[in-house]
């Protein structure tokens, strides 16, 4: 049942990935699942980068890491380090992005909203075949157009981290209940 796998799903992490490959079916099945998000006005913002090959991943690493070192003041070798392991730990990464509507028929957060919602259904159909998935949005997206191809209105919103994975994922919590954030009229 759907509500099943919405309360199931979790952050897992590229730490947590067990190095098993994704095939290039899943990931087609991830995307299409993507491809059925709401969208006002049909614009279809959802755009995705698809790093799945271990050399699309190394380079992908090598890129975040040049890149981090270039725009902090005072990197860290350790935190470099990190942001060049997580495309190698993961067995796929997609650079969400997300393509303006050049008539600008819709306001701008109705197509980032819509590019969430795609991720969302991708995070549920990840889950359900037992893929693990986190969402990344370090400044670094902002820079990624230097290594792959933008159109003109497009831009990164973040990457999406996927892996297989062993552990058992830890049951979900929320701080508050639904009916703490309802107002009924």
């Amino acid at each position: 049942m759907i509500s099943e796998i919405i309360k199931s799903r979790r952050s897992v992490f590229p730490i947590q990935y067990n190095n098993q490959p994704i095939s290039k079916e899943e990931i087609q099945t991830i995307l299409q699942s993507a491809n059925w998000a709401p969208t006002h006005r049909k614009t279809e913002p959802w755009r995705f980068k698809i790093f799945h090959s271990e050399t699309a991943r190394k380079q992908l690493a090598e890129f975040l890491g040049k890149t981090y070192k270039e725009i902090v003041e005072s990197p860290s070798e350790f935190k470099q380090k990190k942001i060049e392991e997580k495309p190698m730990q993961s067995a796929c990464v997609i650079a969400i992005c997300m393509q303006r509507d050049p008539k600008e028929s819709v306001p701008e957060w109705e197509e980032v909203a819509a590019t969430a919602m795609a991720v969302q259904n991708m995070w549920l159909t990840a889950h359900d075949l037992k893929i693990g998935a986190y969402w990344s949005s370090p400044a670094l997206k902002d820079h990624i157009h230097k290594l792959v191809d933008f159109n003109e209105g497009e831009r990164c919103l973040g990457f999406f981290f996927m892996g297989k994975y062993d552990e058992n994922l830890p049951e979900g919590v929320r701080k508050t209940s639904v009916e703490e954030k309802t107002t009924w009229f």
